[in-house]
């Protein structure tokens, strides 16, 4: 998710109303692959997408669902990359140091806000050495209890929180995930203690949950749905604001009595700044491509995942208004991610 505070940066000449656009003109099938070259000469080579999580999870598995799609529209390989470590830092280094011309190209989720607060000495900027390429799918996150648990709604978890003096562990897939920010939101909301038991993924989540041996934790569908489909995980409430397919029967956390309560995950793509504005339209162009495909989104809606628009200038305004809640979380309860 620039330091605090950040106003938006000027939009770049040209970028607005380009995912209407597309919109349109995949929508009159004017939009085909191979792609009309926006660009002389790119992509002149293979493309790398460079993903900051490990092999078999849920950005891993997105990635590579319109790693095809994005080559038939560039008519060049895209060529996928996992460099996990150091809150993404790794894999975002990686980028950092290619050629700001298209070629090489970040994966993320939304912790690509944290992680300037989990590595605060790094040798770049997250706001001002990475453009928005554009957003890929939203995940919501589900919060969910032990299938053996006696909680049965948001209501009875607090309640089971408010008689825990040490407060009431929840486990995340790590520090500074959207499980984390929603925890700990929750916590100052509801006026209750929590403690923050970070994982190295959702499946080790999901594998305490159905144990027994974590009585609460955050966790995508993805992850989740193994242990759920099995009775022996329970969701009680979605981390976003409306109610998402997939997910059948479950309220949100806003509509059990928190309102406005709206934290969820998402993937996108990004690239070095200062990438001509030629490349960085054609890139947002191959990503709407990808995602409109009918395969890709039933394959994403499998996950608990819904494809959005890639739409490059609202994923950066997304970006600050995200860091602001960072920033407003971290002052108001004392969150730390270091």
């Amino acid at each position: 998710m620039s330091r605090f505070p950040a106003p938006p940066s000027p939009p770049r000449p040209g970028r607005r109303g380009l995912g209407a656009l597309v919109g349109g003109l995949l929508a009159g099938g004017l939009l085909a692959a191979p792609a009309v070259r926006a660009q002389a000469g790119f992509p002149s080579r293979p493309i790398r997408v460079v993903i900051a999580f490990a092999a078999g999870g849920n950005s891993d598995t997105m990635s590579r669902l319109i790693q095809p799609r994005m080559a038939e529209f560039l008519g060049q390989t895209v060529v996928v990359e996992n460099r996990t470590g150091a809150g993404g830092a790794l894999a975002a280094g990686q980028v950092f140091q290619a050629p700001a011309d298209g070629h090489t190209l970040l994966f993320d989720a939304a912790s690509f806000i944290i992680a300037q607060f989990i590595n605060r000495n790094l040798p770049f900027d997250y706001e001002r050495d990475f453009t928005p390429v554009g957003m890929v799918a939203e995940v919501p996150y589900i919060l969910a209890v032990p299938g053996s648990s006696p909680v049965r709604d948001l209501k009875g978890y607090l309640d089971a929180a408010r008689a825990m003096p040490d407060g009431m562990p929840y486990g995340t897939p790590g520090v500074g995930n959207t499980g984390h920010l929603a925890g700990a939101l929750l916590a100052h909301r509801a006026g209750v203690k929590m403690e923050h038991i970070p994982y190295r993924g959702g499946a080790e989540v999901a594998r305490d949950l159905a144990g027994g041996t974590l009585p609460s934790g955050y966790l995508s569908a993805n992850s989740l749905h193994p242990v759920m489909e099995g009775g022996r995980a329970r969701p009680i409430a979605l981390t976003s604001g409306q109610r998402r397919g997939g997910i059948e029967g479950v309220p949100t956390i806003a509509e059990s009595g928190f309102p406005d309560f709206d934290l969820t995950s998402w993937n996108a793509m990004f690239c070095r700044a200062g990438t001509p504005e030629p490349v960085l339209r054609q890139l947002e162009q191959a990503v709407e491509f990808a995602t409109r495909d009918e395969e890709v989104r039933r394959r994403l809606a499998a996950m608990g995942a819904t494809a959005v628009p890639p739409d490059a200038e609202g994923l950066a305004r997304r970006l600050v208004s995200e860091r602001v809640l960072v920033q407003g979380l971290m002052r108001d309860t004392g969150i730390s991610f270091g």
